[in-house]
């Protein structure tokens, strides 16, 4: 055999075996882009990433997604990120005040939505960088440490935004 032998044979079979690991992990890709879900961790999807911005420039923008705990094992999210935003805190709306959740337990087999009015995401101290029509990451910390990042679209909103609600030991806006 000769060398030039000896050199392409093992290096057709590592491309070969390559190639085929690929082709076994895309089948999955293609379902969670078509579905617009991003697999957070094993049955974990999260979708319908939004950040929605303030009417007045300063105040806090609210940002909504949903998350669906197909696994077999509760999870619970510790706490959201958002590019571009110094801090965020999740609450909960109870009649017209803002609560503060320090973290939102999924059964399986259920989805939570953070959504307008109910339980949501404050983003506090936006950058300048973030435009309506433009697009941010959110990023999820479960409680065992576990973090996924997802794209989340960008949009404006006018004075309801906020919808008159006011925090816990504040007047209404």
């Amino acid at each position: 055999m000769t060398i030039a032998r000896r050199i392409a044979l093992p290096l057709f079979a590592a491309t070969a075996l390559l190639s085929v690991a690929a082709c076994k992990e895309t089948p999955d890709k293609p379902e969670a882009a078509a579905s617009g879900a991003i697999e957070a961790k094993p049955g974990v999807k999260v979708s319908s990433a939004r950040l929605v911005l303030p009417a007045v420039s300063g105040n806090p923008a609210g940002a909504y997604l949903v998350v669906d705990n197909q696994s077999k094992d509760p999870v619970s999210i510790a706490a959201v990120a958002i590019k571009g935003a110094a801090r965020t805190e999740m609450h909960t709306t109870e009649g017209d005040t803002m609560k503060a959740v320090e973290r939102v337990d999924i059964a399986p087999g259920t989805s939570v939505m953070f959504e307008p009015g109910k339980l949501h995401i404050m983003a506090f101290e936006l950058g300048t960088d973030l435009a309506p029509g433009g697009e941010t990451e959110f990023t999820l910390t479960f409680t065992d440490g576990d973090k996924t990042s997802v794209p989340a679209k960008i949009e404006a909103m006018g004075d309801a935004a906020m919808g008159g609600m006011k925090h816990e030991g504040e007047s209404a806006h």
